[in-house]
């Protein structure tokens, strides 16, 4: 069950980068002349960077919480 959860949490981190990425090469390729394409661009940049943010913490809290549960299964109880 927990290597299930692991393997989502790595699908959601990729699947962040890819939207943060998607988001920039929108506003990159926007014919728009004015000043929405910059603040588009500078959204995308800012979307891409929280997204790296958001995987990589997810990433490190799913990492230690695997670590957390293997230990306490790996430990065997003693009895008196």
């Amino acid at each position: 069950m927990v290597g299930l959860m692991q393997v989502m949490i790595y699908l959601l981190c990729v699947y962040l980068i890819f939207k943060g990425v998607e988001i920039f090469q929108i506003a990159f390729v926007s014919n728009n002349q004015t000043w929405m394409r910059p603040v588009g661009i500078v959204l995308g940049v800012v979307m891409t960077a929280g997204a790296v943010v958001v995987a990589v913490s997810a990433f490190l809290t799913t990492e230690s919480m695997v670590a957390n549960i293997g230990d306490k299964m790996n430990s065997i109880p003693k009895f008196p």
